[in-house]
């Protein structure tokens, strides 16, 4: 298993490729919160913007993920333990005031790069709020 990328792997250089042409930049494969030992694939500081692109296989995707037959028991509790580990990841960010975006290998990284520059503009620091008066 150790070929298996970690990071850059084609839908996530996709998805910064597309991202940076908007003008967006961002942070690689690092940690949102330093004390928390859990690493995004793009983080967006002043925006509070955590971004994972999540393999279908190592994170149980409903469409896609498929679980081994072979030692079945060793690959159930690992990828129930990673699933379980992105929700865990999800809460401690959103708590600590981060949003959090996740998408699957197989999504369009257009659509994936459209959703990341809406919600990183949408909460830049400094941004009316929509309805503020004043």
């Amino acid at each position: 298993m150790q070929s298996n990328r970690g990071r850059d792997t084609k839908p996530e250089l996709a998805v910064r490729s597309l991202v940076h042409a908007q003008g967006l930049r961002y942070y690689v494969s690092k940690r949102p919160l330093p004390n928390v030992g859990r690493t995004a694939d793009l983080v967006f500081g002043p925006s509070k913007v955590a971004v994972f692109s999540d393999g279908c296989y190592w994170h149980g995707c409903p469409t896609h993920g498929q679980r081994p037959k072979t030692n079945a028991e060793f690959w159930n509790t690992k990828l129930d333990g990673n699933i379980r580990r992105d929700r865990e990841t999800d809460r401690i960010l959103i708590e600590a005031g981060w949003a959090v975006l996740r998408f699957w290998e197989h999504e369009s990284p257009a659509d994936c790069a459209a959703r990341i520059s809406e919600v990183v503009i949408a909460r830049r620091p400094g941004r009316k709020k929509s309805g503020a008066t004043g």
